[in-house]
């Protein structure tokens, strides 16, 4: 199924000239000396899913920085993409018939855009190229990784309609999708086409519908964390519970009375004992899903030289991500730091802590209480409820002009992405509720429609990126050589792109905190490129490409890119490659962009002069050791990635019906861009940005204004300051065994084993293979050595049986390039399960993972097939991960833990063992 294509001589096809992803010139042998994996519509069927994104993330060259649909705490929330040989988003291009698509709007990690592969229709998938080396002599920017080529069918007879049901065993995660395709005259028509329609929609799969030691988020028993919503642990010595409670100002928690408590099910003492702990029932472990597309191809042969093809879509594809509500308080709340575009941010709206007065309903203490808790009425959670819908129009008008085989084209794509937040609270908004004497805001619920949408309004943000091309190219055959024909192409690109993605109108205000980050701006590319192949002898092919562009932003690259195949006999070919490749500053790292965070602690050197003394009355203590708000700004002056990529590798075919490929591999990128907060020397302080003098608290208790205003903020642009190399093999092997009588039973095997994984900063490299590093990108995915998969298929008559079973090697917990070491190290600094006592030595390392899916189909005539699948057939639990983040069921102490399962490599343990049915049905 995902394994190296059928040469075809086997597959019995008439030989023809086809154009196969990584090269411009139609070529009649499918074995390049670049490695490029097909899947085919049929293999998408057989694959048991139902999803491009699905089957996508499970070829074993995606890596690091995958992205899923699983992970909730994204910045592109609601977005799918693939990250070829672990290099991120950024360094994958996805193309979908060729050309390029507008990316998504919300940038992964607010920085590298990336083209959402869950909005690609899945019934019209005519097959999936994936290209293995780096291609931009060929493509331009992002293909530093690979390509992946989504081919959509160009022509379709008659009329199918497809439908599939499926469900979890374990319950949530219920699939309905249903497809109609229909043809308008035959492909040798003059004039024809189809229209496709599809929908698709998924449940949720709730974190309270599982259970396992993966789910668990209470660690006593091993001299852990309990970080269940409601408990106390070392962080949280007064817990939030669902009802909040009232307590004392200044007084201790030791102490009955000093808190007043709301909901008779919880008093002091259950509360103290961990008796008002509470499972949340919103949390998730996939979103719920829908996605409704709709297509329609026109080709139109115009004369014997000329064909026109048109494609129109609309792809959309919703999704609803769930995560925990507001606590009061807010951490260490000190305001909101506002920012967005043409915005200089400021915090606004500081309210130290919250309380009620001491007439407030239920507060027997007396006096003015604070409050600790969650708002009922807000479903205890905060909701992004994401509607992104994709436009696409492409022409391509093919033809010949005297010896040049032409092609032009045009098209104009755009994604739309609309995010709508509840549940995010106001805090001025809830803290005037709170405190108005006449109609007080309910701690217990019940609170009107009209309160609610005070202290919590419903608000959207609609982002949008553009995506516009021309293209000419022609290919000729300019001379024979002893091998065969010398062939060319030639050809000229235009792309603009612009990118507008405003910040939610709460973070531009500072009045209700939501996503933080914006970015805006545009690019133009202009390219020409030339390639040739040339069979020079029958035994020897040479390949060459250049291709040069210009951006509107940052200057000029040029990019080459030379291949060989060499086969000696009809049984071996050695193939290898060597390019260039390169990736364009995005918007969000060289436009006008912004993203808030924060990670550490500083001193203010002004308003703590003596960090040494506390008491000391020249010190403001609340600036001896704050996390200040820092700004991710852009840098105009950014150049481009750059990469060299090689492969080296064998095509074996020893005997009838056995095909085998093994490829090396080997990718070098430099100047990388990172964060300058992660180059050596970089002081922040120089460059904080102050507000007004304030009135403070000096370290001898008295009060007065202060010399200068605190810090509001501290830039930092992003830098040409990184290098990364990775190397490995990929293995690829396909046997059919006939069975005579008895069938046929086809083995597929696709093995990718990683030798290193080096990054290099600040003159120090660090090995990342096996580990969990780099934590920092795309939801912490780690780096295992070994991914790998079987696929068996056994067909007779009109029954198929395809078994795939997917193998994810172990890794360790520790991530070199994050200051992560060791083992200890690797889980307490990204997890807050482990904090009073080291973790045990048996989660240092995580465990590798197995499961099986299979499917079996049945053509009952010509007409009506029938199908049905089990995913994770064993029903295999995911292992548990203690060093990631990229999971669910966040705590109620906002102390950055999730669940200890890895969501990007262990999504279909977490989700269990999955039934389906379907039927195609041809008119």
């Amino acid at each position: 199924m995902f394994v190296a294509q059928e040469t075809l001589a086997q597959s019995g096809a008439s030989l023809q000239r086809v154009e196969i992803t990584g090269s411009n010139i139609p070529r009649t042998e499918t074995e390049t000396p670049s490695p490029v994996q097909v899947i085919t519509a049929e293999q998408l069927k057989n694959s048991g899913y139902t999803t491009v994104s699905e089957v996508l993330r499970e070829i074993t060259a995606n890596g690091n920085g995958t992205l899923t649909q699983g992970f909730n705490q994204a910045f592109s929330g609601g977005a799918s993409g693939v990250s070829l040989r672990g290099l991120t988003l950024g360094a994958t291009l996805v193309l979908i018939d060729g050309h390029r698509m507008a990316p998504y709007p919300l940038s992964d990690d607010g920085e590298r855009q990336f083209v959402d592969i869950s909005s690609i229709p899945f019934a019209a998938v005519e097959r999936i190229e994936i290209l293995k080396d780096g291609a931009s002599a060929v493509y331009g920017s992002d293909a530093i990784a690979g390509v992946v080529n989504v081919i959509l069918k160009k022509s379709f007879e008659g009329t199918l309609v497809s439908a599939d049901a499926g469900m979890t065993e374990k319950g949530g995660g219920t699939t309905k999708s249903f497809a109609l395709t229909h043809g308008f005259g035959k492909s040798s028509d003059n004039v024809n086409g189809y229209v496709a329609l599809e929908y698709r929609k998924q449940d949720e799969i709730r974190f309270s519908q599982r259970s396992g030691d993966w789910t668990s988020l209470n660690w006593t028993a091993l001299g852990g964390e309990d970080l269940r919503p409601g408990a106390t642990n070392v962080y949280t010595q007064t817990p939030r519970v669902l009802t909040p409670i009232l307590q004392r100002p200044g007084s201790a928690s030791s102490n009955a009375a000093n808190f007043a408590f709301l909901d008779s099910r919880c008093n002091y003492a259950s509360w103290r004992a961990g008796g008002c702990v509470w499972q949340d029932n919103f949390n998730q472990i996939i979103p719920n899903t829908e996605n409704i597309n709709v297509l329609g191809s026109l080709t139109a042969r115009l004369n014997q030289d000329w064909d026109l093809n048109v494609k129109a879509s609309m792809f959309e594809s919703k999704s609803q991500q769930v995560r925990f509500g507001a606590t009061i308080p807010f951490g260490s709340f000190a305001g909101s730091t506002i920012t967005g575009p043409g915005i200089v941010p400021v915090i606004v709206g500081a309210i130290p802590t919250f309380t009620v007065p001491a007439t407030y309903p239920g507060n027997t203490l007396g006096v003015p209480a604070n409050v600790r808790g969650y708002l009922p009425d807000t479903g205890y959670q905060r909701r992004e409820d994401i509607d992104s819908k994709s436009y696409r129009l492409v022409a391509d008008l093919s033809g010949t002009i005297g010896a040049w085989d032409t092609k032009a084209s045009a098209g104009w794509t755009r994604v739309d992405t609309k995010v709508t937040y509840s549940g995010y609270i106001n805090p001025g908004n809830l803290y005037a509720a709170l405190n108005d004497p006449i109609n007080p805001f309910l701690l217990t619920g019940g609170n009107s429609a009209a309160m609610m949408n005070f202290v919590a309004p419903t608000v959207s943000n609609t982002s949008s990126d553009t995506l516009s091309f021309i293209e000419l190219r022609g290919s000729r055959e300019v001379m024979k050589l002893p091998g065969g024909p010398l062939g060319i192409a030639i050809g000229a690109s235009a792309i603009h792109k612009k990118l507008y993605a405003p910040d939610p109108i709460g973070s531009q205000t500072g009045l209700q905190p939501t996503n933080g980050a914006y970015a805006l701006g545009s690019d133009t590319n202009i390219a020409f490129y030339a390639e040739a192949v040339a069979p020079v002898t029958k035994m020897l092919e040479l390949d060459a490409a250049v291709r040069h562009d210009h951006f509107s932003t940052f200057g000029n690259s040029t990019t080459p890119k030379a291949g060989f195949k060499l086969t000696p006999m009809p049984e071996l070919g050695i193939r290898g490659t060597v390019a260039k490749g390169f990736r364009a500053p995005a918007p969000t790292e060289n436009g006008t962009a912004g993203a808030l965070y924060s990670f550490n602690q500083i001193t203010d050197p002004v308003l703590c002069p003596n960090p040494g003394t506390p008491t000391s009355p020249s010190n403001v203590p609340a600036y001896c050791g704050f996390s200040p708000t820092y700004l991710q700004g852009t840098n105009a002056n950014l150049q481009p990635e750059k990469s060299t990529s090689y492969t080296l590798g064998v095509i074996l075919e020893p005997v009838k019906n056995w095909s085998t490929t093994l490829d090396f591999y080997k990718i070098t990128i430099k100047n990388q861009i990172v964060s300058g907060g992660l180059i050596a020397g970089f002081d922040p302080l120089p460059y904080a940005v102050r507000g007004t003098p304030q009135v403070v608290t000096f370290g001898d208790g008295s009060t007065g204004l202060s010399s200068v205003g605190p810090i509001q903020f501290i830039p930092v642009p992003y830098l040409n300051g990184q290098s990364t190399t990775t190397s490995g093999i990929e293995l690829d092997t396909r046997y059919k065994f006939n069975l005579h009588e008895y069938g046929a039973l086809t083995a597929g095997l696709t093995w990718t084993h990683i030798f290193n994984f080096n990054q290099t900063l600040n003159g120090a490299t660090f090995s990342l293979a096996g580990t969990h590093g780099p934590s920092g990108v795309g939801g912490d995915t780690a780096s295992p050595r070994n991914r790998a998969q079987l696929i068996l298929t056994y067909e007779r008559g009109p029954l198929s049986v395809t078994s795939t079973t997917n193998y994810v090697g172990s890794y360790d917990v520790t991530d070199p390039s994050a200051g992560y070491g060791d083992c200890i190290s690797g889980i307490t600094g990204i997890t807050a399960l482990w904090a009073s006592v080291n973790p045990p030595s048996n989660f240092c390392r995580v465990k590798a993972f197995t499961y099986m899916d299979l499917t079996a189909r049945y053509k009952v005539n010509d007409k009506l097939s029938i199908r049905a699948g089990i995913t994770n057939v064993f029903d295999a639990k995911p292992p548990v991960d203690m060093a990631t983040y990229g999971g669910t069921g966040r705590n109620d102490n906002s102390v950055g833990s999730s669940a200890p399962y890895n969501a990007a490599l262990h999504l279909p343990g977490a989700i269990g063992r999955g039934l389906s049915v379907g039927l195609d049905y041809r008119f």
